[in-house]
């Protein structure tokens, strides 16, 4: 690596260790970045030889408008896309189906079908970008409609990277969109990693999410530890499907929020990759290094965002931006200051892509890995994290684990708890909220926000009229029963779906299959 100076001209380097402070100890060593368990960083040199995958989170409207978006960002230093779906396209159902009624593509793009995906994709070197959808329940159609576009336009799925969320547990603790029973749901996850692992092999095939439930209210501690919870349901239902655990371990990825309060959170990275190093070798006995690498993406905590003084919220994300840096995430987006109002415009965007390219490119914390390590603050902050969070993955095993724990409201319940505690503690003014509960104006300034067009819904359902005149209406029947047939035993559901789905299905219509067979999932109230 090459030798790097401040701006002062002072000599830094790239690694720092107790060797460096006076009175070194060897026995209070911390371990190098890249080593088991992790602590510092899940690869040797971090940063200083590239910096983290700059993503913007965009989706509206329609996927010809969220095309213009995209490469938008891409011009502007994106390295990474991340789609955001309309509510209908996450809960399998078509645009025109009556409960889309008003939600097509107000909170992400309308997506139903092979054709458009094409258009969302239209332009766009997918053997170049690196895509990630925030997609739970009809994750696998989605994936599916993204390879076929891709082979389409003569790209092989084995070049294709991203990431899938497909996290449907936490959709049942914290957000609440979900299809199926969660038996089946993890059925489609293993499914989801086997085919990946022949058809996809560099695809990332879940991203195990702690910011929704953050999002929600969870504490940090709560976050790491529902989150490594619920990851260790998923990786015993591959190993109960027959799969070995290296076979798919290193392609699993994590999700989780950055926050203002720096500190914590920086330590709460560093515990969340201890943590999950050992539950990996010591409880699934990984052998291969990559299976105990927490890799994750971070969002910047949106629910921190104030619809007050929107401008401050620049301020607040750049902060939070910072905190995933030094915990040493591997991707990165950062929200967009309007975003507490409405979907950000094209300027907000641009705004919160700069303040990536700041943090990394302006700042000395690319130069050295892990700045934090061996800070009396920082390492002690840790350790009572990782207490924290083990006290809470026992408590979710005491229960039977994850999906036992879900069914008995405890991850939500305790949510709930922490959510109602922060809620008091701003209304009575002991949490400081900057133009909120205090340093507020007496008048704001008017903010004009972006708007999705009510006609889109329309026009969706004009595209879905004629795609179901034109396709072959009895090879797509015949495939969805294939889908049937294989939900029904036991083989792997992906193959028939892609199939059904080159036909010209519908993600509402495989969706249908799927609930005609496996149902959908009932919530248990928690009060």
């Amino acid at each position: 690596m090459a030798e790097s100076t401040t701006e002062s001209g002072l000599p830094i380097k790239a690694v720092y260790g107790p060797e460096d402070l006076e009175g070194f100890d060897p026995r209070t060593a911390l371990g190098a970045p890249g080593d088991y368990p992790f602590t510092r960083g899940v690869y040797p040199t971090m940063y200083t030889g590239r910096p983290w995958t700059m993503r913007q989170y965009a989706g509206f409207g329609t996927a010809a408008e969220s095309n213009a978006r995209y490469k938008e960002l891409v011009a502007n230093g994106t390295g990474g896309l991340s789609v955001a779906f309309d509510l209908p396209t996450q809960m399998g159902y078509d645009s025109d189906h009556p409960l889309a009624s008003g939600e097509v593509g107000k909170v992400g793009v309308a997506i139903d079908s092979v054709e458009d995906m094409q258009v969302l994709f239209d332009g766009l070197p997918l053997d170049e970008v690196s895509t990630s959808m925030t997609i739970n329940a009809p994750a696998a159609s989605l994936l599916l409609m993204y390879q076929l576009v891709a082979e389409s336009n003569g790209i092989p799925a084995s070049k294709l990277t991203g990431t899938i969320q497909n996290d449907v547990l936490k959709e049942y603790i914290a957000r609440g969109t979900y299809i199926y029973p969660p038996a089946e749901s993890l059925r489609l996850i293993s499914n989801i990693f086997a085919y990946c692992r022949e058809e996809i092999p560099r695809w990332n095939t879940i991203s195990i999410s702690g910011y929704h439930m953050a999002e929600a209210g969870a504490t940090p501690a709560q976050e790491i530890a529902f989150t490594l919870a619920n990851a260790k349901a998923y990786v015993q239902a591959a190993v109960d499907a027959g799969l070995a655990v290296d076979d798919f371990a290193p392609r699993l990825s994590f999700f989780f929020v950055a926050r203002t309060t720096l500190l914590e959170e920086v330590a709460k990275f560093r515990a969340a990759r201890r943590i999950w190093a050992r539950i990996m070798k010591e409880e699934f006995g990984a052998q291969n290094p990559k299976s105990m690498m927490l890799r994750f993406h971070t969002q910047t905590a949106g629910v921190q965002l104030t619809a007050q003084q929107p401008e401050v919220n620049l301020v607040r994300v750049a902060l939070q931006g910072l905190a995933a840096v030094l915990g040493g995430t591997q991707s990165l987006h950062t929200n967009s200051f309007d975003e507490a109002i409405a979907l950000p415009t094209a300027k907000a965007a641009r705004l919160a892509l700069r303040t990536q390219q700041v943090l990394a490119y302006e700042t000395d914390v690319t130069r050295t890995v892990d700045p934090f390590a061996g800070s009396y603050v920082v390492e002690s902050l840790t350790d009572d994290l990782e207490e924290a969070a083990m006290e809470l993955i026992r408590a979710v095993d005491d229960r039977g684990g994850a999906v036992h724990a879900i069914e008995q409201g405890f991850q939500k319940s305790e949510i709930e708890r922490s959510a109602y505690e922060t809620a008091l503690q701003i209304d009575d003014g002991k949490r400081v909220v900057v133009g909120q509960n205090r340093y507020t104006i007496d008048e704001e300034e008017h903010y004009e926000p972006l708007r999705v067009d009510p006609a889109i819904e329309a026009q969706q359902a004009e595209r879905l009229e004629r795609l179901r005149a034109e396709r072959d209406n009895d090879a797509v029947a015949r495939h969805l029963e294939e889908l049937r047939t294989a939900a029904k035993g036991t083989d792997n559901v992906l193959p028939p779906m892609r199939e059904a789905l080159r036909a010209r299905a519908t993600g509402g219509e495989v969706a249908d299959a799927l609930r005609e067979v496996w149902g959908q999932h009932t919530p248990r109230e928690t009060f």
